[in-house]
């Protein structure tokens, strides 16, 4: 019975599409980027697209501050708050708290390097070679290491 104007069929037009994981705290990370100084949720649900209620602006800022991604104020009301990864580090914080959860840290790493594109692992390999130097001696970054950490593939490389 779509489009008959039954009460199921207006009970769905308000809904949008259902948003992806992590889409809602990627919007609200680009929202406090564009601060210049801590704000309130208020100030946030302001700027987003569409008609998040206030109450859901609040619960995704208490996820992104659970995740490490956002702070915010312990003074007085309303709450503040500034962001701290954006949304690459947000995406990043999530691999990492995967990561954590994993007690076989080499197989998980060893499958990821091992899954990536080509041009994806020369980018990481080139990341991991700027924090390798960075690290110096005795780090655990460098060449040297099994297939999967930092350095050359092939030692003749560097």
């Amino acid at each position: 019975m779509s489009g008959d104007g039954s009460k199921a069929d207006r009970g769905r037009e308000p809904r949008g599409r259902r948003r992806g994981q992590g889409e809602l705290e990627a919007q609200v990370l680009s929202v406090l980027g564009t601060a210049q100084e801590p704000v309130t949720a208020a100030w946030v649900q302001g700027r987003l697209d569409g008609d998040l209620a206030y109450t859901t602006v609040i619960t995704i800022l208490t996820r992104l501050y659970e995740k490490k991604a956002v702070t915010r104020s312990s003074e007085g009301r309303p709450i503040r708050w500034e962001p701290v990864a954006d949304g690459a580090g947000l995406t990043a914080l999530r691999m990492r708290s995967l990561l954590d959860k994993r007690d076989d840290r080499d197989a998980v790493l060893s499958s990821f390097v091992s899954a990536l594109s080509a041009d994806d692992e020369h980018l990481l390999r080139s990341l991991l070679g700027e924090v390798g130097s960075q690290v110096g001696p005795g780090g655990q970054c460098g060449p040297g290491g099994r297939a999967g950490q930092v350095g050359p593939s092939d030692p003749d490389e560097s």
